[in-house]
């Protein structure tokens, strides 16, 4: 009898072992974390996992159920200090102690610090400490977003004129929360300009390589809001940004608006022509309400003005306007908030253009605790330049280094001579004091020789601005407020 005997083969009732997909290479910062998935099949039933790594640490962030014949190894990769290559290694170990190795690349790279924007802020975003941001067109910060910019940033412009001219514009319902310290302030200038963060961390506030004459080299700072205007329509296109940019529109009826916070920045070498005589201020506020915090601001070698208010009901305080090409201080369309104590030194146009309503709504302003030094290139520049419709009450005022040819009044001569009051509503001056030049006396610089009340020459002034808050500026810096 002849038998024949069969012996089972095993095999194909034992599961292949795991197979292990590495993912393409993972890029991270050094001295930073980011996870590394690595997908797995296991047919034999998962069951643990060991992970690894070179060039930083490894943690296991999740894995598979145990059982589970397929899922995702997410592994915590920290980076050293160290740029270059490094590695995550995971070994799979299914139910029958089957195994399969794989390894995940990381790139470990430098943080930037320097980071060209070029499109709109659409989310919400911070630029940090320690970095420099560059403008590289006209960038606004859109309805419904917030751009926080941290103490000690740098914001540069490039080069640009026409609509190409570089520009930070925050439109209506866009918020800036834009909060320097004394001790770091946040800087907005030109890509021409050598300073660096390390600079700020150093306290050393000044451009290197640039004069504090030096202007038009960028754009500028603009917020707009939905605060009430004066205008030919209750929203109106900005000054400066082309009529096809819709987020340049301001104005409206929510005079409580909130555009965010401006504290300790410093703004300069801006003021670039977008078109013949429309150029951009240092800052421009259009219809921004009196939720908006803006204090201690500086403004250095702008091609146009300073600052200047169309509308709205913000206030401002501790401004320092040093240099700029045309008016320090410029205010339109019924700007009903407060500005007080600051400086404005050496403007190349009127110290101060104060114009009135340009529609129905009347409201006024008021300009208090002031220091001006008003010597300037131009001679034929206003102390204080109204019109016929301006409403403005200016307390405590100080004016010295005047220059024959300036003068308080309308300076435009179709509008006729100025006789102390602008219209019903009237501009009260009260306690504005005036060093004068030796051999000139107070009529001199009154237009038309008339008398103002509340106005009168001083040898020493009793009034003007707080000078000690300053100390964080380039102007003071360079002792442009010695003696204040």
């Amino acid at each position: 009898m002849t038998s024949f005997w069969a012996c089972d083969d095993d095999s194909s009732s034992t599961p292949d072992a795991p197979t292990i997909t590495a993912p393409a290479v993972t890029n991270v910062q050094v001295d930073a974390a980011a996870d590394v998935t690595f997908a797995v099949t296991v047919p034999g039933g998962y069951q643990s996992v060991a992970v690894s790594g070179t060039g930083g640490t490894t943690e296991k962030k999740s894995e598979p159920s145990v059982g589970a014949t397929s899922g995702n190894v997410v592994v915590t990769y920290t980076a050293d200090a160290t740029a270059g290559a490094g590695s995550v290694t995971i070994t799979v170990t299914d139910a029958n102690n089957k195994t399969a190795t794989q390894t995940g690349v990381v790139n470990k790279a430098v943080e930037p610090t320097e980071i060209i924007v070029s499109s709109n802020v659409t989310a919400d975003a911070t630029w940090e400490t320690g970095k420099t941001y560059i403008l590289a067109g006209r960038i606004a910060v859109v309805d419904g977003v917030t751009l926080t910019i941290e103490p000690g940033t740098l914001v540069k412009g490039q080069a640009g004129t026409g609509a190409n001219a570089t520009a930070l514009l925050i439109a209506r319902g866009g918020k800036l929360t834009a909060e320097g310290t004394d001790e770091l302030p946040i800087i907005f200038t030109s890509i021409s300009d050598e300073i660096t963060p390390e600079d700020i961390a150093a306290g050393d506030f000044s451009s290197p390589n640039l004069d504090p004459v030096t202007n038009g080299l960028w754009g500028g700072l603009l917020v707009l809001g939905k605060a009430t205007i004066s205008a030919s329509a209750a929203e109106v296109q900005i000054e400066g940004i082309p009529t096809s940019d819709a987020n340049g529109l301001y104005g409206g009826t929510v005079d409580d608006d909130n555009s965010g916070v401006l504290k300790y920045i410093s703004i300069r070498h801006g003021g670039a022509d977008i078109g013949a005589g429309n150029e951009i201020n240092g800052l421009s506020l259009g219809g921004v309400g009196s939720g908006t915090t803006i204090d201690h601001i500086e403004v250095v070698s702008n091609q146009d003005d300073g600052i200047e208010w169309f509308g709205g009901t913000v206030n401002v305080t501790n401004v320092v306007v040093w240099n700029v090409g045309d008016d320090g201080i410029d205010t339109d369309q019924s700007w009903s908030g407060t500005l007080d104590n600051f400086f404005v030194v050496s403007p190349d146009g009127s110290c101060f253009e104060l114009d009135g309503p340009e529609g129905a709504f009347k409201a006024g302003h008021t300009l208090k605790n002031g220091t001006i030094v008003a010597s300037g290139d131009l001679t034929s520049g206003a102390l204080i330049d109204l019109d016929p419709a301006s409403i403005v009450n200016l307390e405590n005022l100080f004016f010295t280094g005047l220059v024959d040819g300036q003068v308080i009044g309308f300076i435009e001569p179709e509008q006729g001579a100025f006789a102390g009051t602008c219209n019903d509503d009237g501009c009260p001056f009260t306690s504005v004091e005036i060093e004068l030049p030796d051999s000139f006396v107070l009529a001199d610089f009154i237009q038309d020789g008339v008398a103002l009340s509340g106005v009168s020459a001083v040898a020493t002034p009793t009034v003007g601005a707080t000078g000690s808050v300053f100390g964080w500026t380039w102007a003071a810096q360079a002792g442009a407020l010695d003696g204040f």
